[in-house]
């Protein structure tokens, strides 16, 4: 790995590989679509592979449909990987489960080699050293008792057919490597440590081992994932060297805070993805959103797409402090993102397909006038409340309910406002019929303003309000002339004619 004179990373010598390997003991959440879309941002970038592998030797956790979801999930961020479970590829199974040969040959070939050694300790055994570290105040650890077995007390107990996990012998000594993020770094885990578990007595293996023998058969060449497996790293240096096996390059990713400072944590119901989607969140906001809380672009602003991210992406930018993630900024960003959807023509034509079938589930048959489900007419609702919604189920909101539905409002409402009420819908009116194409907002409102200014006792601002509540039944919302032009000139018309009629 080499770095250029401008601070990128040169990635020469090796085929980009890189994989996103979550464990299904849950639905995607927003730190595993950070680790997966900086590793899809990296393979992008570099012209190589984005794998997803499914970590599922911890059986007891599974979930079940969740690694159907994080796939899924990722097709809809708009970062599907290249190589996948539905997706094939020709390092498969990309699930650990069906693996469980490559594991056992690893661990034998370590036990034979005097790396690893058979651990016959109990669970009860196991727990007890717990509780008496923990009664010391001491960080628990295995004692290494089975690593100091004799051969023949070994083989004993094997053809006694005793429940056995296989431990990796830890040596004391340091790994150093060069983190991507991180800088040279090394930690003595065998000092701190005992030997950890590489493989379980159900024939399943630890993460340690399953990770080091999957990138190294997958030909994984980088790997970036969370900083909270920075000290493991040691450990897995050790397994490769002592399955003489080439070890990727690593960059550690800052870890993702909230606000108060406290880990972003599965815990939390409200940090799932499944969560933001339900609430109209768009996945091009959610991917700016957390990246821009965090580090690793040439610059941040709000609003950058995804190929912007591929192309502004810089591993050497990553600095090692910890991500403060803002939720509350997401309607911000999904307002702005949600602006550059209406002002495509493809994507627009997706919006207005949404909102359509989102009135038809919402107001069902009390629509009267099926214009309101008019292409154009829903284009120009989206298109005149851009800058002020951050979802398009916010035009499904009480607020906007007159877009869809005739208010209920009396002519006897208008005239207790101002006695003019008749005169004021009469000039509107007139108006309207004599614009002659020009029907903007800025247009009415000059237009209004000459009516108010002919009036004797209705000032301007009461003309507003008389018009606000005439077309939509509400005292507050957007400006007069942006309702007329959202609700066009024949809808306007219409509303003001039957008031008059009464």
């Amino acid at each position: 790995m080499e770095t250029s004179r401008n601070g990128s990373v040169c990635v020469a010598e090796r085929e980009v590989r890189v994989r996103f390997a979550p464990s299904p003991t849950g639905f995607l959440h927003l730190g595993g679509l950070r680790t997966a879309l900086y590793n899809f941002l990296f393979a992008k970038q570099h012209g190589g592979t984005f794998i997803l592998r499914l970590e599922d030797t911890d059986r007891s956790r599974i979930v079940h449909g969740a690694a159907q979801d994080i796939e899924h999930t990722l097709e809809w961020a708009g970062i599907p990987p290249d190589e996948s479970v539905s997706r094939g590829g020709v390092y498969g199974p990309y699930v650990q489960s069906e693996r469980l040969s490559l594991y056992s040959a690893a661990a034998t070939s370590l036990i034979e080699s005097g790396h690893a050694y058979y651990c016959f300790c109990t669970n009860h055994r196991l727990e007890l050293l717990k509780k008496e570290a923990l009664r010391r105040g001491q960080t628990p650890r295995y004692d290494n008792r089975c690593r100091h077995l004799h051969a023949d007390q070994v083989q004993e107990n094997l053809a006694e057919g005793k429940p056995h996990a296989v431990r990796f012998r830890l040596h004391p000594e340091a790994e150093p490597f060069e983190d991507l993020v991180f800088g040279w770094t090394g930690h003595a885990v065998g000092e701190v440590e005992g030997d950890p578990v590489i493989l379980k007595n159900d024939g399943f293996p630890t993460y340690h081992l399953a990770n080091v023998v999957d990138d190294a058969h997958m030909h994984v060449s980088h790997v970036l994932r969370g900083a909270e497996w920075l000290t493991s790293t040691c450990k897995h240096l050790q397994l490769y060297r002592a399955l003489h096996m080439t070890p990727p390059t690593y960059a550690h990713l800052p870890l993702l805070l909230n606000p108060d400072g406290t880990k972003l944590s599965k815990r939390q119901g409200d940090i799932y993805i499944s969560h933001f989607r339900q609430q109209g969140a768009l996945p091009e906001a959610l991917l700016d959103l957390i990246t821009n809380c965090g580090s690793g672009f040439n610059s941040n602003r709000i609003g950058r797409n995804l190929n912007e991210l591929i192309s502004e992406f810089n591993v050497s930018k990553i600095v090692t402090h910890s991500a403060v993630l803002d939720l509350s900024k997401l309607p911000e960003f999904n307002r702005v993102h949600l602006q550059q959807r209406i002002e495509d023509e493809l994507q627009s034509r997706l919006l207005v397909d949404e909102v359509r079938n989102l009135l038809t589930l919402t107001y069902r048959d009390q629509i009267q006038e099926q214009e309101v489900l008019d292409h154009n007419y829903i284009l120009r609702v989206l298109h005149m409340r851009k800058r002020h919604i951050s979802s398009v189920k916010d035009l499904l909101s009480p607020m906007y309910s007159y877009l869809w539905l005739r208010p209920s409002v009396s002519r006897q409402q208008l005239e207790e406002m101002s006695s003019e009420s008749h005169d004021i819908i009469t000039h509107v009116m007139l108006v309207i019929k004599g614009c002659n194409g020009e029907y903007t907002p800025e247009f009415l409102t000059a237009e209004l303003k000459l009516i108010a200014k002919k009036l004797k006792k209705t000032k301007y601002s009461s003309v507003m309000k008389l018009l606000r509540l005439a077309l939509t039944g509400q005292q507050q919302g957007p400006s007069v002339g942006e309702i007329m032009v959202s609700l066009g000139e024949d809808e306007v018309c219409c509303r003001l004619q039957r008031i008059l009629e009464e």
